[in-house]
């Protein structure tokens, strides 16, 4: 008959718990349907032709996140793929205030060249 140390009564202890632990939360986490709907729909909104060409790089990310929380969820990592799913949809809603900015920015600047040319043509006009 072998004889068990105290240490490796312990490391068994310690094996098993851990064990149960890990199980039960992996058995805990819900599967994060509501934040891959929301995640779909932030990326899908944010598809634009204006969010390509203003924030391209901010959108790719949040594609590229979304695939990883689909891929996520087939492998049943729930917690992963909410997280991933989160950060798409934040990345989304970035993407989309980039691409406002940059919209703005040009309207401005649309906006101020066309005040240059009134002025130069009513200076032009005043000078005759």
């Amino acid at each position: 008959m072998k004889h068990t140390t105290p240490i490796r009564v312990a490391a068994q202890l310690v094996l098993a718990t851990t064990s149960v632990w890990l199980l039960s939360a992996c058995a805990s986490t819900p599967i994060p349907k509501e934040q891959m709907a929301v995640a779909e729909a932030s990326v899908q909104h944010a598809s634009t032709t204006g969010t390509s060409d203003n924030a391209a790089a901010d959108l790719q990310l949040a594609v590229d996140k979304l695939s990883a929380a689909r891929a996520a969820m087939v492998a049943k990592d729930y917690a992963h793929a909410r997280q991933l799913a989160e950060q798409a949809d934040l990345d989304a809603q970035v993407a989309e205030l980039h691409a406002q900015a940059a919209r703005s920015g040009k309207s401005a600047k649309e906006s101020q060249d066309a005040e240059r040319v009134l002025r130069e043509e009513i200076n032009r006009k005043s000078a005759n």
